[in-house]
């Protein structure tokens, strides 16, 4: 895998849900080699300096990424203000959250050298997003879950903002899926992690899980308790491997896991 010493590294802004103007978190390598993009969804603490990381870490590696601050909504203030101000009001809605995915991959489609390709990568609440646009929108090319939790949802959400049993929408599941999570992990459950897998096999899904022994909740999080760097490592090396296959040139037609 070659990676990419020269970068450009910035926050941008560029259309979101319902036309608003969001601002987002972009970084592409330099070079006129074609490009896949990737949209990188936040996780429920919000648009940390980790999901920032996570962003120049897909371009060293040859990836146009973007994260959109799905709080953005609730400023203006710090990161980490907004982020406390969006939880506390219950967070962001589904249909929100796949507008904003939408107007994300528009905006990488309109990079120069862009290959036409494009996946999405979510943790925690992002990785159920993740799953949540790859059965919504038709234009992704592979999606990456990452813990997501309440894929299956356990109990009826009053507030509206997650009306979509995700699980219910898999055979609607357009693009290619691997998820990553950890054994130790309480949401998604071990058992949540199967019921999804039955569901991905009984339809003939293309897909691929890795579960990790020793590791719980946002084991990549270099910066959180959690961190697990040998489960990480090879977890990542899992991530590139799989946009490799299906974003770079010469990708392969769908095929399904049995």
């Amino acid at each position: 895998m070659y990676t990419y010493e020269g970068m450009v590294a910035e926050t941008v802004s560029y259309r979101g849900h319902s036309g608003d103007l969001i601002e987002a978190y972009g970084a592409r390598p330099l070079g006129p080699q074609p490009t896949a993009g990737v949209v990188v969804i936040h996780h429920r603490p919000g648009w940390d300096t980790w999901t920032k990381e996570v962003v120049r870490k897909l371009a060293h590696n040859g990836y146009a990424a973007v994260a959109p601050h799905l709080y953005c909504r609730f400023g203006p203030g710090s990161p980490d203000d907004v982020a406390a101000t969006a939880r506390n009001a219950g967070g962001v809605s589904d249909e929100q959250v796949i507008g904003d995915v939408k107007g994300s991959i528009e905006y990488l489609k309109s990079i120069p050298n862009h290959n036409g390709k494009v996946g999405v990568i979510g943790f925690c609440s992002g990785g159920r997003h993740s799953y949540l646009v790859a059965c919504t929108l038709p234009n992704i090319d592979a999606a990456v879950d990452c813990w997501g939790g309440n894929v299956i949802l356990h109990d009826t959400d009053a507030s509206g903002r997650q009306p979509a049993q995700v699980l219910d929408l898999t055979k609607d599941l357009s693009s290619p899926l691997l998820g990553i999570f950890g054994n130790d992990d309480q949401n998604p459950s071990i058992d949540d992690v199967n019921r999804t897998e039955q569901e991905l096999k009984k339809l003939n899904k293309s897909y691929e899980f890795h579960r990790y022994d020793g590791a719980g909740h946002g084991f990549f999080a270099t910066d959180r308790p959690g961190y697990r760097p040998e489960q990480a490592v090879d977890g990542w090396s899992q991530v590139f491997a799989f946009y490799d296959r299906y974003l770079k040139a010469g990708t392969p037609a769908l095929v399904a896991t049995a």
